[in-house]
Order: structure tokens, then C-alpha cells, then sequence
């Protein structure tokens, strides 16, 4: 019996968000079926059904590859020992946590660092065990100064201490079709009256860092800031923003301008000493692109810092 669209009420993506967050906060735990379906209050049985649906990934398929991932880029940034790396992301042995690392990017976790000195450069999944190509030296280091010329000529970067923001957002996955959410919350907010607050800002959040995860699999949420009181309704969920130090750029940028962007924000983060925190990049938009004469954005990224 296959599940159908109809079948996946607002109700059930509400309960598949709270498994995220639970996830996301508990990737060192035991994640079994058993445990995650009662976070959802649904039997194991239908969970796996509803979670594959909206997700493309069994959950045992979906925890694995949050835990590599993430372990990929402790790896990269973080000074810390393989074993510290596979207890954190609860793995008993390292040999279990290094078997799992190489059959998602074809190499062990010390090779893989070894392999991936430019750490600003997108990793990709090895298809093979045959090694994978890399950017050499000089075309890295000519990448890094092109971008850090972006920045200077193209952003206003502060460091702040940001608000917490009561949010009203929608899961997204994958970087494609994300209008279709952009609509849905905004649709919602107009019919509550929300968007004739001027302090009212759509933005994103990104839980998931595409240099290591594929761009069809990369979670985010869209969503309003609001002080304003709501009831959730359909896909739309309450969330907080947690508030806390933040490295932030102003751009007015073209939306194909947006991935550089965020790479060079990171780039200025690195050369200035900044480390980021556990919270995750997000983004606040203060215009309509629509409306502008070059149809441009003018955003805020954020990067919560240590």
C-alpha cells in the first residue's frame, strides 16, 4: 500500500518537524525507530511510511547521514581527535563511526581531513574509492581572494548581539521549489493580518550546510518573524530563533549571488578569528525583491558565533 499526497495532513508534517528538532538535538542518542515514532506519536509502522514520504530517506538513512555530515565538518573546522568526533555523534567505536564515513565520502575521517585543506571549497560524495578531485592550490587561494574582494566591496558586515525571534516558518528540503513555501507563509500571514507590521521579516534557516550535503537533501525552514501572537495552522509551526552573537552582512544581491555570498561571509569569519556557535546560519530580508529595479535582494546573513 503506497501513501498518497492526501494522505499527508499538515498534522503529520507538524509531527515529522518536532522529530527533526529532536534529532538535531539528540544525534549522540539512541534515534531507533521505536524511540523516534513516540516523539511523533505514531506507530513504527506508519512513521516509516509518513517520514520516507516527506523525506526521500528511511529515518535509519536520514540519522546516518546527519551524523556523517556533521561529523565532516567537525572535521574540517574543529581541532578535535576522531574518537572525541564519533562520541559526539554517538557512534560506540570508532571503527563503526570510520566504516560509516567511508561508505558515505569513499575515504576514512583522517583521509578525508588530509584530502580537504580548503575548507571553503564544496565536498562532494566520492562515487569511487579511486580518490576525488579537488581544487589545486593556486585556483583555492585565487577562489578565497576573489571572494574576500566580494565582501569587501559588496557587504556591511557587524558583529551583533542578535534578539531572539518568535518565528511562524514551514520545512522546506532541498534547494528547489523553495517560492512554493515562500508563498505558503506568506499567504498565511496575510490572512492573520501579520504582514502589515512593518518589523514583520521573511527569512531562512539552514540546518543542513551544502558543502557537504546534496542540494536536493539540504533542510531549511522559511519562515515571518513576529512579536505578535499566532495560532499554528496547516504546515505553519512555531520556532525560535535563539538570541545570541552574530556576525552580520547586509547584501543587496541578486538571488544567484546568494552562495558566494554566504562563502565569503564565512571566509571573513575565519580570517577575523570568529568561530561559529552550535545554532544555525539564517537570513532576514528587508525588501520584496519583486520590487526592486534589479530585482535584488536586500538581506541580512547571519552567522551565530562563539
Amino acid at each position: 500500500m503506497t501513501i498518497s499526497e492526501k494522505e499527508i495532513q499538515a498534522d503529520y508534517k507538524n509531527r515529522i518537524n518536532r522529530v527533526f528538532e529532536f534529532i538535531d538535538e539528540n544525534l549522540d542518542a539512541d534515534l531507533s525507530l521505536d524511540t523516534i515514532s513516540e516523539i511523533a506519536y505514531f506507530s513504527p509502522f506508519h512513521f516509516h511510511r509518513v517520514f520516507k514520504f516527506v523525506t526521500g530517506e528511511t529515518l535509519n538513512e536520514y540519522v546516518t547521514r546527519r551524523r556523517i555530515e556533521k561529523s565532516a565538518l567537525d572535521l574540517l573546522h574543529k581541532n578535535i581527535t576522531v574518537a572525541e568526533i564519533a562520541h559526539k555523534y554517538g557512534f560506540s567505536e570508532n571503527s563503526s563511526y570510520s566504516r560509516a564515513f567511508k561508505k558515505y565520502f569513499g575515504v576514512s575521517p583522517t583521509t578525508f581531513k588530509k584530502q580537504n585543506p580548503n575548507r571553503h571549497s564544496k565536498i562532494r560524495q566520492l562515487e569511487s574509492k579511486n580518490g576525488q578531485e579537488h581544487p589545486d592550490y593556486e585556483k583555492y587561494i585565487c577562489m578565497i581572494n576573489n571572494l574576500k574582494n566580494w565582501i569587501k566591496m559588496n557587504a556591511n558586515i557587524e558583529i551583533k548581539e542578535a534578539p531572539e525571534l518568535n518565528v511562524a516558518g514551514v520545512t522546506h528540503i532541498g534547494i528547489n521549489g523553495v517560492e512554493d513555501s515562500f508563498e505558503k507563509v506568506i499567504k498565511w500571514a496575510n490572512s492573520k493580518g501579520l504582514m502589515k507590521n512593518p518589523e514583520a521579516k521573511l527569512g531562512r534557516v539552514f540546518y543542513d550546510s551544502i558543502k557537504v550535503t546534496k542540494p536536493e537533501k539540504v533542510r531549511m525552514s522559511v519562515f515571518l518573524t513576529t512579536n505578535e501572537s499566532f495560532e499554528t495552522e496547516g504546515e505553519i509551526y512555531k520556532s525560535t530563533i535563539k538570541k545570541g552573537k552574530c556576525i552580520v552582512g547586509r547584501f543587496e544581491i541578486t538571488p544567484d549571488e546568494f552562495p558566494k555570498s554566504w562563502t565569503g561571509l564565512f571566509i571573513w569569519m575565519n580570517e577575523n578569528g570568529y568561530k561559529k556557535s552550535a545554532e544555525n546560519p539564517f537570513e532576514i530580508y528587508h525588501n520584496d525583491f519583486r520590487e526592486h529595479p534589479e530585482n535584488k535582494f536586500m538581506v541580512d546573513l547571519c552567522i551565530p558565533i562563539e
